[in-house]
């Protein structure tokens, strides 16, 4: 009797185990992007809506607003749409392509243009840090997108068609250089302009490779460490990837924000494995994933 329960509880224990081993993955994730702003639920419905599509960056702060980068300013909302925090653009420049809510309570804001420049905003709106920029081009729209804050007060900085991810202290000098026209990713024939660019917590620099579509990990030298692309898979998963989120399992969250009909967010392994995806109809800039199957996903200040 003792080993025929036993037998019994073992193969409801495995039963279990299996069964939670199965369970698919579910996320739910605020979205920006051309046709809807956004959080969208882990059934994939719309859970809140800015009420203005076309956004360029933005986030989920841990007070539960959101905070949002249009091409001409940057608001933080509450769920009730009350805005608490607000920046227009200057009249300097054309385009706002970064937003970051920082530690210290400033805004991290970049600005393309004629003096395009990264700036730490108080929650004042004064003007506490203002760094120029270096994106060797003109072409306002390609100067740069989705810079972020490092631990070491620096910045980290994707020029595209400067085909450099730039390291800058707040002064505006560049301290260090990531070039991705490497001759293994193709050279600049291989259009592989940096767009998001994360510096993970094991030193290396995660970077999408937008019209190369390829991501990228480059480890404190530059060098290629680790690489997807379409050629990894059956299908094309990446079109025009922009958006980027290395999860604290060592997934990789991708956004193709070309792709106007199938996967338009998906979640890789490091075996190159696709472990999740979206493919439903609001496209994907930008991103932030909020939940893994009900639970909260645990993150650092600086994304």
């Amino acid at each position: 009797m003792i080993r025929r329960t036993l037998l019994c509880l073992v193969g409801t224990f495995l039963a279990v185990s299996l069964s939670h081993a199965e369970e698919p993955i579910r996320h739910s994730f605020f979205v920006a992007g051309p046709s809807f702003t956004g959080i969208i639920d882990e059934a994939g419905k719309e859970a809140w809506n800015a009420g203005r599509p076309a956004a360029r960056d933005g986030y989920v702060l841990d007070n539960g607003n959101v905070l949002i980068a249009w091409g001409n300013e940057v608001k933080e909302f509450t769920r009730d749409h009350e805005v608490v925090f607000q920046y227009v653009k200057s009249a300097d420049n054309r385009e706002i392509g970064t937003v970051q809510r920082l530690p210290n309570g400033n805004t991290l804001i970049t600005e393309l243009g004629a003096k395009p420049r990264l700036m730490e905003v108080t929650p004042e709106g004064r003007i506490a840090v203002d760094c120029p920029l270096q994106p060797e081009t003109d072409n306002a729209h390609m100067q740069t997108r989705m810079a972020r804050k490092l631990e070491n007060g620096n910045y980290l900085v994707p020029h595209l068609l400067a085909f450099k991810v730039k390291e800058y202290a707040p002064d505006g000098r560049v301290v260090k250089e990531f070039a991705t026209d490497l001759p293994e990713l193709g050279g600049r024939p291989a259009e592989n302009w940096p767009f998001t660019a994360i510096r993970l917590a094991n030193g290396n620099t995660l970077v999408n490779l937008t019209h190369g579509n390829k991501t990228v990990e480059l480890d404190a030298d530059g060098k290629v460490v680790w690489k997807v692309t379409n050629d990894d898979f059956e299908g094309q998963p990446f079109a025009d990837p922009c958006g980027a989120q290395r999860l604290p399992n060592g997934h990789t969250v991708i956004a193709s924000y070309a792709a106007k009909k199938g996967i338009k967010l998906f979640e890789v392994t490091r075996d190159k494995e696709i472990v999740w995806s979206y493919d439903g109809p609001h496209r994907v800039h930008h991103f932030q994933i909020l939940t893994t199957n009900g639970k909260p996903l645990p993150g650092t200040p600086l994304k």
